[in-house]
């Protein structure tokens, strides 16, 4: 975590502002607030490292990334998110990495009237669209749309009893709730509600529970490493059917960790993470080369993942609503803030690392089943299911 807390130092040090004549600030500054310590750690690290490499102008405008570490804790959050608005006077609020650290932000963007552009998966941070959340914009596609196009292909694989283990928050609850009101219309009955914490270090019973109603296939809802243990349970206790995960699945952590007990495993997830079998004049392939190319360049080569992807996202669509909001003032203005919320709904047909983004002012996510891909690890790698 010392890495982590220094590379959030370093981003801070980048700070130096850009004069413009007569002492105005040119730089647009946007504040970032991701799980780089604790249990969403696996999703967070790799955002904070995507910090560094992020473009330093964005639509020709000066830009200044503070990054802070929320150690997936919600109060320490809210008390980044107020150091980032009322200190620092950040342009939009990006963050968190997980639903339950994200949805205190909702009150603090609407209270201030500052974007956020949230890196959680759950639909409840921009559903129903009212008044708070109106500042609210969300980069991952909705686990509503996931869990409708994995459990389409559930339905279609001959399924029709599927139990179900969650972790025992926004993230695993959002996704037990989309399951239980869409597969009944799919002839699907789910045998099970069994939970978990992302910290526990044993679901030995909750899947001895699973396999003991006999199910066709078992769904998994949780992110990151935490998605192994009811997966390797379930093989360990001689589970032998079909599992379905989330698309918080998507990192090489899951695989290591997992090894051959996570093989198989299919879901629903976006085009980043497969885009390495998509075909050279595919449209998802130029923003999943750039961001890859940026982060390689920042990191000795390394590789970056899909939860990485959710912050240079972030960026592009913050730079496409920046020339608009310019018009109505400068950055660090009240008006500049207004602006940028007001310009990020004209986001049409933008090809993302995430999804084809459509977004709204009656829809501040923007994807459509255009943007959700079926994917399967196989031979320790995400591979298209075609």
């Amino acid at each position: 975590m010392t890495m982590l807390k220094s590379l959030a130092a370093t981003v801070m040090l980048a700070a130096a502002a850009v004069s413009l004549p007569g002492g105005a600030f040119a730089q647009v500054k946007v504040g970032i607030t991701v799980s780089a310590s604790g249990p969403g750690a696996a999703l967070g690290q790799p955002q904070m490292r995507t910090v560094q490499a992020l473009p330093k102008e964005i639509s020709g405008q000066k830009v200044t990334y503070i990054a802070l570490d929320d150690e997936s804790d919600p109060a320490k959050a809210v008390q980044n998110a107020r150091k980032l608005i009322t200190e620092e006077k950040v342009d939009a609020l990006v963050g968190s990495s997980l639903t339950p650290v994200s949805l205190p932000l909702i009150d603090i963007a609407h209270e201030t009237k500052t974007p956020l552009l949230t890196l959680a998966a759950s639909h409840v941070m921009v559903q129903p669209l009212d008044d708070k959340k109106k500042w609210v914009y969300k980069v991952v596609p909705n686990d509503d749309l996931m869990a409708k196009v994995i459990l389409q292909h559930i339905a279609k694989s001959g399924v029709k009893k599927l139990g179900y283990i969650g972790v025992s928050d926004g993230y695993g609850e959002g996704y037990y709730k989309e399951l239980s009101r869409l597969a009944p219309t799919m002839g699907i009955e789910l045998t099970t509600h069994e939970v978990y914490a992302r910290g526990d270090a044993s679901v030995t019973g909750q899947a001895l529970k699973v396999i003991a109603t006999k199910p066709d296939a078992v769904f998994i809802a949780s992110a990151g490493t935490p998605a192994v243990l009811p997966q390797r349970a379930l093989r360990e206790r001689g589970y032998k059917g079909p599992i379905f995960q989330t698309h918080g699945v998507a990192t090489e952590e899951f695989i290591k960790l997992g090894g051959k007990d996570v093989d198989g495993a299919v879901f629903a997830g976006e085009a980043f993470t497969v885009a390495h079998d998509f075909a050279a004049n595919d449209p998802f392939k130029k923003p999943a080369d750039e961001y890859t190319a940026a982060y390689k360049a920042a990191h000795n080569g390394q590789t970056p993942n899909l939860f990485g992807a959710h912050v240079w996202d972030v960026v592009q669509l913050l730079g496409r609503a920046t020339p608009g909001a310019l018009k109505a003032g400068k950055p660090g203005t009240p008006e500049f803030r207004a602006a940028l919320r007001d310009e990020l709904e004209k986001s049409k047909d933008v090809y993302l690392n995430n999804g084809l983004s459509n977004i709204t002012a009656t829809d501040h996510n923007g994807y459509d089943e255009r943007s959700a891909f079926l994917i399967k690890v196989d031979g320790g790698q995400f591979r298209l299911v075609k």
